[in-house]
């Protein structure tokens, strides 16, 4: 596996070892209050997702216009509804697409990471909420730099902070896979 991989199932694994081991009178006293951390960074991720698609729509409509000015034809078929992505391959096709591909980029990850961190947040509330935090953070920088990126999709990354999605992204799937299994075992939780 790649070495980002091996770091945030080694993390996750450290983390939960140390939260388990040491973390049980803490997470005892504070429990009902870790466990909420984590579906609340998720709730807050939900409702940007639903605002930066609103960019989307006004990104359809900013690069049609300087289609359209710039003399390209069949404008309004290529990038207005029902398309998801424009057609063609002109620079504000290309821009257009960027923005759009942040957005529906998103939801390729977003299930995995919410069922991951919420059942991670079950036995190891601590690292769940880190981890869950890593992905919100990486992934507002993640769509930000797709977003801005002009047509140039390989600057997604031009903030290194993007790819905390992927730190958080795995995280919440090690956390989430150790918190079921640990259920499962009948290991005692914390709630």
């Amino acid at each position: 596996p790649p070495r980002p991989v091996l770091y945030c199932i080694g993390a996750a694994s450290i983390g939960g070892f140390v939260e388990l081991s040491y973390g049980s009178s803490f997470v005892s006293s504070y429990g009902s209050q870790l466990t909420a951390i984590t579906p609340a960074i998720l709730i807050g991720t939900g409702f940007w997702t639903l605002a930066h698609g609103f960019k989307v729509g006004k990104a359809r409509t900013k690069y049609a216009e300087l289609a359209k000015k710039d003399g390209e034809k069949d404008v309004d078929e290529r990038f207005m509804l029902p398309n998801l992505y424009a057609q063609g391959t002109s620079k504000h096709v290309r821009a257009f697409n960027c923005v759009q591909r942040s957005h529906q980029h998103i939801f390729e990850t977003f299930t995995t990471a919410v069922v991951g961190g919420l059942a991670g947040a079950v036995t190891l509330p601590i690292c769940s909420s880190i981890s869950t935090l890593m992905y919100a953070v990486g992934r507002y920088y993640l769509s930000k730099g797709y977003a801005e990126c002009e047509g140039d999709a390989s600057k997604r990354y031009k903030s290194p902070i993007a790819m905390f999605t992927w730190f958080g992204f795995l995280g919440n799937v090690a956390l989430g896979m150790t918190s079921c299994a640990l259920i499962i075992s009948g290991k005692k939780t914390w709630r």
